[in-house]
């Protein structure tokens, strides 16, 4: 019983990080409905700018997490204007190739930078290890997962109590009424991009504290668990996103808790998706909306 509740806890963890990285894509999708694949690559960034004002600069840790939150933002920022702003009346199909695209190119720079080669990323805070019984936890493990709830309850009080998080909402019901009623549509999305690249920033800082190392393709896996975390939560919808990060993140370590083969943890993982989307299609949380025809 105590290896399960540890793995639970590990499962948690990792589930909370997959939270954080699928809030981003929450926000983003909900606005524009786009699938920016490139998120998962942001983080993988922002964690080579922490890496690189500790290891290679030798900044204090505190100066390389605020570089690496307002970098992660402006590079959030800055693809918007440059790779998915023009392609906003396009097609669904072009935003997407062209968030591949951009995943792509990150990727290759990074490795192009810092090496294939895998780096070992220095401890931001001391490892503190607690007993209770046979149960272990550890102070990142409870930073982390609580850094992902405070984060999701901030950001759901934000977008249904303030000004501009109303405004997000009507930009996403319908863009030209919106438009009408004298919002910024455009101001508005790349406030949401702002804040979807805060909390992939905010992502890696944990991951950063959890993995150990970093390559230039943490991206593509990342990225990958945390949007099937927002599809199975149920895409669009905040707590949805939380859900299902916590969700994924016990799946990915269940083989550990049953003692089976850890190759299998991707094939219960998927399969666990398609269970779901087929008896649930728009995700746990998700709700059926009908279309005027």
């Amino acid at each position: 019983m105590s290896n399960i509740i540890n793995q639970l806890i590990n499962g948690i963890q990792k589930g909370s990080i997959y939270a954080l990285v699928a809030l981003g894509y929450t926000m983003v999708y909900g606005i524009i409905k786009l699938i920016n694949f490139a998120h998962g690559d942001f983080i993988m960034v922002a964690c080579f700018i922490i890496y690189s004002g500790i290891i290679l600069f030798g900044l204090p840790i505190w100066l390389s997490l605020i570089l690496s939150l307002i970098f992660a933002v402006l590079l959030g920022v800055v693809t918007e204007k440059i790779a998915y702003k023009p392609l906003r009346n396009s097609p669904r199909i072009t935003a997407l190739i062209t968030a591949i695209a951009v995943s792509l190119l990150l990727q290759n720079i990074s490795q192009k930078i810092f090496t294939s080669n895998p780096k070992i990323a220095r401890e931001l805070i001391e490892l503190q290890v607690y007993h209770i019984g046979d149960i272990v936890i550890n102070n990142i493990a409870i930073i982390t997962i609580s850094v992902s709830i405070i984060s999701m309850i901030l950001l759901a009080i934000f977008v249904n109590k303030t000004r501009t998080g109303k405004a997000m909402r009507a930009v996403s019901e319908n863009p030209d009424a919106a438009r009408l009623m004298g919002i910024n549509n455009n101001k508005t999305i790349t406030i949401t991009f702002a804040i979807g690249t805060l909390l992939a920033g905010i992502a890696a800082i944990m991951y950063y504290s959890y993995s150990g190392y970093l390559t230039p393709t943490l991206g593509g896996k990342l990225g990958l668990y945390a949007f099937v975390a927002a599809v199975v939560g149920g895409i669009g919808i905040i707590p949805g996103a939380m859900l299902g990060g916590f969700l994924i993140g016990i799946i990915e370590v269940l083989p550990y808790m049953v003692g089976i083969a850890p190759e299998y943890s991707d094939i219960i993982l998927f399969g666990t998706l398609i269970l779901i989307l087929l008896f649930k299609p728009t995700g746990i949380l998700g709700k059926n909306v009908g279309e005027k025809v």
